[in-house]
């Protein structure tokens, strides 16, 4: 593609037409990684913490799934979609990171990348909401996308 589909001839923003598009499965997964301090660590036990809001890890998941189901109210040119799959998970890796994957799965028009992008960011956000009275040094970053299958092309990061 050599033009912004976001844009019209004119170069106005403007919603993709995806009209004669054919209803396919369409597949998206993105990754977020949170790097709490060893203070929020320190407050882990087993595999989640518990703070006066609730289970850290499971209100992240549940903001990530209500995340995607409202992507289209957030990112004003994405299409509202009759989200058919979404599994958020939450785990740490081996340096203790947390890291945040968000699969997303629709029979349409057009593709779930945007949702998974951002159930993955929400669910990183309320991590940093539920823990920033232990500490605000935590970091997010390396949020991306990490595979896309349906529609004109797929994709997957190496």
């Amino acid at each position: 593609m050599t033009e912004f589909s976001h844009l019209n001839a004119e170069g106005k923003a403007k919603m993709v037409d995806v009209s004669s598009k054919d209803i396919t499965l369409r597949l998206a997964k993105a990754t977020t990684k949170v790097i709490l301090p060893q203070v929020v660590l320190d407050q882990f036990e087993g595999d989640d913490l518990t703070t006066k809001k609730g289970p850290v890890f499971q209100t992240a998941i549940l903001a990530g799934i209500m995340g995607v189901k409202k992507t289209s109210d957030l990112i004003p040119l994405c299409h509202p979609l009759a989200i058919s799959k979404c599994d958020v998970n939450i785990d740490f890796n081996d340096k203790k990171e947390v890291i945040i994957e968000c699969t997303v799965g629709v029979n349409g028009k057009t593709g779930v990348e945007m949702e998974a992008l951002t159930g993955a960011s929400i669910a990183a956000l309320t991590i940093y909401d539920m823990c920033k009275a232990f500490s605000h040094d935590i970091v997010i970053s390396e949020t991306r996308l990490i595979k896309k299958t349906g529609g004109k092309s797929d994709f997957e990061r190496d």
